[in-house]
């Protein structure tokens, strides 16, 4: 599978990465308005986790200044949306038109109709269209959905999820509502896609927040559902010390066992604060192995069996 990524800042870069890691595809074009970017210099990224920008070597990838060159490109089979959100429809829609299939960095888009409008979009192309919703695909989020899937420990009964970054200070317009979105659709979105992964739908959400203008800052959101014994929550948003950050984790309660993981960057690299453990209906603990991930292989998978 040959892929064009669109938009080199800190997601294009860690999906870069993340293209040589993989087998089933190969990055064959970028493109970014920025020449030093075209030219392989992509020391100035910045971002909270990953390691830092990098000089990139681009031999045998072809450097387009817009995407219209990009998507115009017949060797390119999937386009790899790594733009700030507000651009997400207009590249989605014009990558699919021209019969690409597309990966579109999270959040989707700004609003549901935005949203709904790509997904009908991908459906009248009959090209696939998928969401950067990768925590299913991190290897301690994979096992555990592995352990609760194989029913071995009952039904979840709820849970605690977290993920705090400390201010992006390098991206503007992280607060504008028009363009990023700030933290609760930054962040936040990724917890809420696994909670509904594990628990369905909710029926309703309540969320206490911190503002920075009208925009949430930090929040806690209790998730409810048809049943009322199942208990859900998750805390998400920016603290203003650049110590940490960025940390995540949960704490997922089954009928007969307890899933807990925890990890934070700190001093410039990731600690595992507690490794993927199982808590047992016996009193037993138990620190599960785990595997290595790759959302890409399995989108470009996905692809092919279409």
């Amino acid at each position: 599978m040959r892929v064009g990524i669109a938009g080199i800042g800190f997601m294009g870069w860690i999906h870069w990465l993340a293209y040589q890691q993989t087998d089933k595809a190969t990055v064959a074009a970028i493109a970014s308005r920025d020449p030093k970017k075209r030219s392989g210099d992509w020391t100035g990224i910045q971002g909270n986790f990953g390691p830092p920008g990098a000089q990139v070597d681009l031999g045998g990838v072809t450097a387009y200044e817009t995407l219209d060159e990009l998507v115009a490109d017949p060797a390119i089979d999937l386009v790899d949306i790594c733009l700030p959100p507000h651009l997400h429809r207009a590249a989605v829609e014009k990558s699919l038109a021209a019969g690409k299939h597309v990966l579109c960095e999270k959040p989707l888009a700004l609003t549901p109709e935005d949203c709904d409008a790509m997904v009908a979009a991908a459906d009248a192309a009959g090209r696939q269209l998928l969401v950067g919703q990768v925590l299913p695909w991190f290897p301690e989020y994979t096992k555990a959905l592995e352990v609760i899937d194989s029913g071995e420990y009952g039904k979840p009964l709820g849970g605690i999820f977290k993920r705090i970054i400390s201010d992006p200070t390098w991206i503007s317009d992280f607060y504008d509502p028009t363009t990023v979105g700030g933290p609760l659709i930054d962040l936040h979105v990724h917890d809420a896609h696994l909670i509904r992964v594990i628990f369905g739908m909710p029926t309703s959400v309540h969320c206490a927040a911190r503002l920075r203008g009208d925009v949430v800052e930090y929040c806690n959101t209790l998730f409810q559902f048809d049943d009322p014994q199942v208990v859900v929550s998750a805390a998400s948003g920016v603290i203003h010390q650049q110590g940490r950050p960025f940390t995540h984790g949960f704490e997922i309660h089954l009928e007969r066992a307890t899933l807990q993981f925890e990890l934070a960057v700190a001093g410039g690299e990731g600690k595992v604060l507690m490794p993927l453990t199982l808590f047992g209906p016996g009193g037993e603990t138990q620190q599960l192995d785990v595997a290595s991930g790759d959302d890409v292989r399995a989108f470009v998978c996905e692809i092919e069996e279409a």
